[in-house]
């Protein structure tokens, strides 16, 4: 393996990328629109929003008060911490991302004719969800004072008083969830977009059989493609980071070793994507039309726009095949919360897991199409 034939194969790259002018907007001037159209986004309709109980009172009262957020339809418990640790950690780990805690002595106060609070702790590194659940949260306990009052209802006294206390994100900017989800996209879309035109494009032009009949090699040729791809990467990346953090005032509360190993594994499965999609299109065209294809599942079924919680759930399965909807929960949870490797490992692993089937099918068909 000779570097100094794949510097040369990495300067021609650039060199042809730099004569393209149809590739130029989509690679800087595209990431910085989306990152100003994107800014804020509409919210949608959301149930099943994934709720941790801490029940402290234990009495039939309290059980009226689960009873009443399951019942909704809005609120799906998954958990039962006992303390505010494991309910932070839960949190933390994107496992629940409401917390309702029933204070001792609820109960008494109830009989007693007291007021008496319910806490309500939401994740608000997911702005859109956040603040629907605050909202639906509101409804919930302006209806259970009713049947916990019923001699109130129409006068000042006794009831019960929702405590909302958002966690990361109190002020509900959806800015803040949006520029780091667009981390992730921008690069899945420019890096995909990019590759996908590489090989084709050397097909159309007779330049890719000119270039094995030189003494370049199969895995020489194959870095010098890539190299510059993930440097473009890096520099829209560093690009998008820089605009969310000093023009929109996004705080950054995480590792740049958790986000960067994050975006590193989602990167290898864009370009492996990419690099199917070159092999197997015969015409930069069809190249376009399949990476649309990809990319319009990847927005809808992966929580970028709309939650995922509002999805039909004949849809909601799906999700799980989509790279988008992993590498989002890492990147927003380490801008906002600030969580790490522990937190995120179920995100990282299935990231690594797509990583090394995606790129490796790439790599494997790039052997088998230059071999034929």
């Amino acid at each position: 393996m000779s570097w100094r034939r794949i510097g040369l194969l990495i300067w021609k790259e650039f060199t042809q990328l730099k004569r393209d002018r149809s590739m130029l907007p989509i690679i800087f001037i595209m990431p910085v629109l989306q990152l100003i159209m994107f800014g804020y986004v509409i919210g949608t309709d959301v149930r099943d929003i994934r709720t941790a109980v801490v029940d402290r009172d234990g009495t039939p009262e309290a059980q009226l008060v689960i009873d009443s957020f399951v019942n909704s339809g809005y609120f799906m418990q998954v958990a039962a911490p006992s303390t505010d640790a494991e309910m932070q950690k839960l949190i933390d780990g994107n496992k629940a991302q409401v917390a309702i805690v029933i204070p001792d002595g609820f109960a008494d106060s109830v009989h007693a004719g007291r007021a008496t609070q319910v806490g309500i702790v939401v994740d608000g590194s997911d702005s859109k969800t956040a603040s629907v659940a605050s909202g639906y949260a509101g409804q919930v306990v302006a209806s259970l004072s009713k049947k916990l009052y019923p001699a109130m209802a129409s006068v000042s006294g006794g009831s019960v008083d929702a405590r909302v206390r958002v966690l990361f994100n109190p002020t509900l900017r959806s800015v803040n969830s949006m520029v780091p989800a667009l981390l992730a996209f921008i690069l899945m879309m420019s890096t995909q977009t990019t590759m996908s035109q590489a090989i084709v494009k050397e097909r159309e032009r007779g330049t890719l059989e000119q270039l094995f009949v030189t003494p370049i090699g199969r895995a020489e040729y194959l870095i010098g493609k890539l190299v510059p791809y993930v440097i473009i990467a890096i520099i829209q990346i560093t690009l998008v980071f820089t605009i969310g953090t000093f023009w929109f005032k996004v705080p950054f509360n995480g590792s740049l070793l958790v986000l960067g190993a994050g975006l590193a594994l989602f990167a290898l499965t864009a370009l492996g994507l990419g690099l199917i999609v070159s092999l197997l299109s015969k015409t930069r065209y069809q190249a376009q039309q399949a990476t649309t294809f990809l990319m319009v599942p990847s927005m809808m079924l992966s929580g970028f726009v709309f939650p995922l919680e509002s999805m039909p759930k004949l849809l909601y399965p799906i999700s799980y095949l989509i790279p988008l909807r992993y590498i989002l929960v890492i990147v927003r949870s380490n801008f906002m919360k600030g969580s790490g490797f522990v937190a995120l490992w179920p995100q990282f692993a299935a990231m690594a897991v797509f990583a090394i089937v995606v790129f490796g099918f790439g790599l494997s068909r790039f052997q088998k199409q230059l071999n034929d």
